[in-house]
Parts: C-alpha cells; structure tokens; sequence
C-alpha cells in the first residue's frame, strides 16, 4: 500500500511502521520554544529534573516582542537566555525574526525533516516538504529533553488547485480562497497535500502563504513538493544533500477536493473570522484607521517589495496609521540594502523590528477599540490583534489601502484618499472616566483609619504601580497593582481596606509622572497619604485628582502598623494612638478647593 508524503516522514524519523490514526513515537530534528511560551518549557524541564537531549538540535527563537517592551516577555526572554547559557543552547535573539523563517532560511528544517516549535504556524515548514508541527509547554520540554514526542499520524487529503487566478490576485488570495472554500474546520486533524497546474511555479514564499494559513482550516499541515528553487534554497541554507519526498502514486487519500482558483480576483476575510471571505471588490471604500504589513504569512522579501511598489512616490492617507514588520532580520536588511526604507519612511510607514508583529501582541501592530485595519496576518478573532476590527488581505490591497484611506485594490486607488469626517464614538473606555462627584454633598476633611507603616525614603512611581501596567485606564483595576513592584509590599491590595491611611518616608512618589501612582490608592479607597515629602510631580498628581496627601515626618515617631490615627485637613493636625498631636505642613486653601470639587478638572 502506497504511503501519503505525511506517512513517509514521519516512518523515516520513527522505529516503527506508521499508520494513519495510531500513535506513533517521532524523532524530532529541531526543536524550538519562542519567547511566547519559552520560559514554561524551562520551568517544565528544570520542575521534571531533565536535562537537553542535544543542545546543537534544540533552539529558542525570540519573535513575539522583540526588544522586550513588555515586562512580561523580557522576564521570558532573559529566562530562557540565562538556561541557554547554562544547556549550551543556540538563541536567536531578538534580532533574529520569526523562528519558522529562521528555520527554514538558516537550515535548521530541509525537506523530509520534523520540526516542533511553540507556535501554533510551525506548520509553515510545509512549504519545503518538511513536518513542522506547533506543541504546547509540556511537549516541547519532552522533545528539549528526550528528542522525541507522540504523535498521531494524520490521514491525508489531496488539494487539488484548479486553474490559474487573475493577474491582480496572490497566493494571500489563493489561501483565503482556501480557507473560504474549506471554513474554519475543513481541514481539522486531516494533513493537506496541495497541487495543481500552478503550484510548480509557485515561489518559496508563496508556498510560505499558503502553509501558513493550514491552522486556519483546522488542518496539521498543507505540505508542497518541493521545487527546484525551493531544493536549491533549502540546499545552500543547511549545507546538506536534499532529497524530495513525494507520495507514492498508490497512496491512500481520505479526499480528494478541488479548489476552483480560475480567475480569482483580490480577496478579503472579514472581521472576526478568516473563513468569511469575500472578493475585496465587494468592502472597497470601507473607512479604515489603520495597515499592517507583515506577519508568518506575509513578511517576506517578496510581499514588501510588492507593498513598495504601490507605496512608492504616495503618502499614506491623513490620520491612517501604516506599520510594516519584516520577517527576518535578512529581510530587514535586504529592504535597507534595495531602499525600501527609503519607500516606505517617505510614504508615511513606522518600520518595526523583525518578528511577528501584532499578532502574537507584539510590539507592533495591535489596534484599539473601533479602530478598523487592513493586516496582511493569517488570524483576525476578535481581540487577537487588539480591540477593533480586522480585515485580512493581501500586502498589494494593504498597501492599496493605505493610501486610500480605504478599502481599495491596487488598480483602483482613489485620485484623493478617504479623510475622516467625524471621530467614531466608543464607549470602550468610559469606565476610565473619573465617577462625577456629588456636589451638593461636601467632602469631609477629618478621618480616622489604620494606619500602615512604610519606613522607607524615595518610594518611587515603579514601585508604587509598575509601568508594565501602564495600559490600564479604568481606576477600578488599578488597586490591585498598588505597591506591586516594592518589595514586602506586594500583598498591600489584599491587605488594605478602604479607609486606610498610608504613612511612608521622604521624596514618596519619586519617578515618572504616572497617575495611576495616585489612583491605585484611590481605587482602594484609602483615605491619604501621609509622608514626610513628595515627589514634585506626584504631589500636583494628588492634588489636581482630588486626593488628600499631608507633609509631616511621622516615620521618626511610635507609630505602628495597625494603629489607629486622626487626620484633621483644615487643621492640618494628626493625632496618633497615644493621643500625641502632630503637626503638617498646611493643606492649602487651593489644595482644599480642589479637593471639594473633586478634582482639578471637575466643574
């Protein structure tokens, strides 16, 4: 019985004979945990006491947020940078790119080969022939570990392309035609065999595209034969001998599908699901905020010269945003090297690092609430890339819409782009908002409440509410961050109650001028602050929002946790548990006024 491609390489990388829907024991040629994901399988192969099977086949690849900008993912990183040093493991740093590029351009996967990464598109390396398969933590530690994982042998499916697609169209658009034609779960479980008339002539990065986009159909992996282009790239990338594996002529096929691509014309999927796609004609002159070029499925060399040609000597439309993420850093540098920079810098574009983008909440390409964008992405669920709505296209109709200000298709640009008439109102944020005070009742000016002790000078603003926080808005959230980042203190938000009063050393609030240093403890209702002196910028900060803070050096004193005080703001008197009275500097008239109204901005 004749095997599929799928049968062949996994029974070439496994002791035993395969057959689809049994378990199978698979040997894995490169293994790779992301910064995404990364840091997990440490802790799993550190928790388990294992050590690395072979560090020259075992790598991590640094893609979702390069750089680090946020805390979280630079933790990630320097946790999995610091077990690379100690396991002899090969990083590929945030200079690098998307790890399934790398993989495939630094010959770390050839045709034949298997590949395991925590990323769900791993299955790209079906573009050159080879297995590539997305795991989780606790699989990817097992293969950094023993070099081997389970795997059940998917049955096979024949895609069959049929025709040739209009000249306007890409393989972007050949995918989405896929995923249309076979919905979100078409290909669930099942590995995909794609030919056709034009498949042959199909670039590397096309065959990338369309890989790509295999998890959005449900499926394992739509796999190629390579090419001779594709053998050559896979050959001067590795150093090795390739050898193609095709399926037997005999080989057993659950299906067979056509997939009618005959004169296909630009497509998009709409927002909320990749499968709802429609021809782009059908949404041109939709207003859009925002254009992301980039992505596993469209960040090679190839979609941003197809993007510079349109963008070449035009603007981006007024008030659109244009962000273009190369894949790799060898993409990076090409465009530099061809001027694309130049292109897309004149045209208005923020060029970021190479990597994924958005998608994987990046750096950039994420978008807020009722901002709608055109992304050359592979995924558009809502909230995946942010809060707004996302269109999937190609990198021509981005760049196309960008300029526009539009939906629009190349050969259909606009003579002016599209301006916004009127801002578009969401009430995604209105919990932001400060609540409006009661007017008719007046704000008291004496309190009694526990008081907690901090004998500490220079309380910075990272201390207080760390700027890894810095996107929270609504104050009702910001409690549960107060004193995160202050060592003995992390427990505060579960420890105080509203009425509290909060006593500390000199220069309190010292640092950046975040609000949320101030309304976290308004979020928690405490009372006031007391401490010997202020930062500059946080005392206007309490001041203007209404919040009572007082000057006077109570840290010297008998003060203790727990004790019982009385504020007096008129008087700007404290009076401690043994009834001995403390003098503040003066609450001011000013001071007062804006703390009975509420703040500096209520009316």
């Amino acid at each position: 019985m004749g095997k599929t491609i799928i049968e062949k390489i996994l029974k070439n990388h496994s002791d035993h004979e395969v057959e689809c829907g049994q378990i199978a024991d698979i040997t894995i040629d490169s293994r790779v945990a992301r910064d995404f994901g990364g840091a997990n399988v440490v802790k799993n192969v550190r928790t388990a006491g294992l050590r690395i099977a072979d560090p020259k086949k075992t790598f991590f690849t640094f893609d979702c947020n390069p750089g680090g900008s946020d805390q979280k993912y630079a933790t990630n990183q320097q946790t999995c940078r610091t077990f690379a040093r100690e396991s002899g493991i090969k990083v590929f740093d945030i200079d690098g790119g998307i790890g399934t590029h790398i993989a495939i351009d630094q010959g770390l996967a050839i045709p034949g080969s298997t590949f395991v990464s925590t990323d769900s598109h791993a299955n790209i390396l079906g573009a050159i022939g080879a297995f590539g398969q997305g795991m989780g933590d606790l699989d990817v530690a097992h293969a950094f570990a023993h070099g081997r994982v389970w795997f059940k042998v998917p049955h096979s499916i024949q895609v069959s392309l049929r025709g040739r697609p209009s000249p306007q169209a890409t393989a972007k658009d050949i995918v989405l035609a896929m995923v249309k034609h076979f919905g979100a779960n078409g290909l669930l479980g099942f590995a995909a065999e794609i030919d056709g008339e034009i498949v042959p002539e199909l670039s590397l990065s096309q065959r990338i595209t369309i890989a790509s986009m295999a998890t959005e159909m449900g499926g394992i992996i739509a796999l190629f034969v390579p090419n001779a282009d594709v053998v050559l790239h896979c050959k001067h990338a590795s150093g090795k001998e390739i050898e193609v594996i095709t399926a037997d002529p005999d080989a057993i096929y659950t299906d067979r599908v056509q997939v009618d691509i005959e004169g296909l014309v630009p497509q998009m999927a709409r927002p909320g699901h990749p499968e709802d796609v429609v021809d782009a004609t059908s949404v041109a002159g939709r207003k859009i905020d925002s254009v992301f070029i980039g992505s596993c499925t469209n960040g090679r060399m190839e979609d941003l010269r197809a993007a510079a040609e349109i963008l070449k000597g035009r603007k981006v439309a007024p008030g659109v945003v244009l962000k273009i993420v190369p894949a790799t850093d060898a993409v990076w540098r090409k465009c530099l090297d061809e001027g694309l920079f130049k292109v897309f810098k004149d045209a208005g574009a923020l060029v970021g690092n190479a990597g994924c983008g958005g998608c994987a909440a990046g750096q950039i390409g994420q978008n807020g609430p009722g901002e709608v964008t055109v992304s050359t992405g592979n995924r558009n669920f809502a909230g995946k890339q942010g809060k707004g709505e996302v269109y999937l296209a190609s990198p021509v109709v981005a760049a196309a819409s960008a300029i526009a200000g539009e939906i629009a298709l190349p050969d259909a640009i606009p003579q002016k782009p599209a301006l916004f008439t009127g801002g578009r109102t969401s009430t995604a944020n209105a919990s932001a908002n400060r609540t409006p005070e009661n007017k008719s009742e007046k704000k008291p000016t004496q309190f009694v409440g526990r008081a907690w002790v901090i004998k500490e000078d220079n309380i910075d603003t990272d201390m207080i509410f760390h700027n890894s926080h810095l996107t929270v808005t609504d104050i009702a959230e910001m409690g549960q961050y107060a004193f995160g980042n202050l060592e003995g203190w992390k427990d505060f938000p579960n420890k105080s109650r509203p009425g509290d009063i909060v006593v500390v050393g000199k220069n309190f609030g010292a640092g950046s001028s975040r609000q949320q240093a101030v309304d976290c403890f308004a979020s928690l209702g405490i009372s006031l602050i007391i401490a010997e002196s202020f930062g500059a910028i946080y005392e206007r900060n309490a001041i203007n929002a209404g919040f009572p803070i007082l000057a006077a050096d109570l840290t010297t004193t008998d003060i203790r946790n727990g004790d019982e005080i009385r504020v007096d703001l008129e008087q700007s008197e404290i009076t401690l548990a043994d009834a001995k009275k403390v003098k503040a500097n003066p609450f001011s008239t000013v001071q007062l006024q804006i703390y009975q109204r509420g703040g500096l901005l209520a009316g």
